[in-house]
């Protein structure tokens, strides 16, 4: 039955992705509201597909703690590609920071870029990581939508702890600008590089902001507190 649930799932959220990209072609020469109406829709539709196919509930909690008049960005757990769907439903149009080898996927690395996605090299260093942050801070800075970071760098089974990337703490101390904290667990229903899914309930949590302020250090240390704790 598992292995049967989890066949009907992947085959669901693919071909779903895959029509919503085709979709989204024509809108590339279209205003930016567009794609990201049909990315809130597709993070809906994945809602669902856990929810009817897996039997898997998505608990939010926290939402109230998510700014509604005021800049911020989203440091967040990462564990599933779970999480990208769900925050394009939730957050108002965000704007994810992610590898820059998702850029060169035919047709959606044509959407992501459309979508003001901020790609970084995670094999180089020192002047490629300065000019990354620069970047990075000015589109915080110019761009109304949320920016959404995993500090954690790549996706994580629910027990591992792995120092966060301080990249996250350079943006807080250098943007000045609210963080949101997210704790979740939905490697335990959507595990990374598995076939299987499993059943279960799966938890997002927006923790309290932590405002502007904080050194570098005292920042990260309360951060992966949040994350993990």
């Amino acid at each position: 039955m598992r292995f049967l649930r989890s066949l009907i799932f992947n085959i669901a959220t693919y071909c779903g992705s895959f029509f919503s990209t085709l979709i989204a072609l024509p809108t590339l020469i279209m205003p930016r509201k567009v794609m990201a109406w049909i990315a809130k829709w597709l993070g809906l539709y994945i809602i669902l597909c856990v929810r009817f196919f897996l039997n898997t509930k998505i608990i939010f909690e926290g939402l109230e703690n998510i700014p509604k008049d005021k800049k911020f960005f989203v440091a967040s757990a990462h564990q599933s590609i779970c999480e990208t769907f769900v925050f394009n439903y939730i957050l108002n149009s965000p704007i994810f920071i992610v590898k820059e080898e998702l850029f060169k996927i035919p047709f959606y690395g044509w959407c992501i870029k459309k979508m003001g996605y901020i790609g970084i090299n995670r094999n180089k260093i020192s002047k490629n990581n300065i000019s990354f942050l620069e970047k990075t801070i000015q589109r915080i800075h110019k761009e109304k939508y949320p920016i959404v970071i995993f500090p954690q760098g790549t996706r994580i089974k629910n027990n591992e702890r792995v120092p966060l990337k301080r990249g996250v703490g350079r943006i807080y101390e250098t943007s000045k600008i609210t963080c949101i904290p997210v704790k979740l667990d939905t490697g335990d229903v959507w595990p990374r590089d598995d076939f299987l899914r499993y059943p279960g309930k799966i938890h997002i949590e927006f923790k309290k902001p932590i405002e502007p302020g904080l050194n570098l250090n005292d920042f990260m240390v309360k951060l992966e507190k949040e994350i993990y704790d």
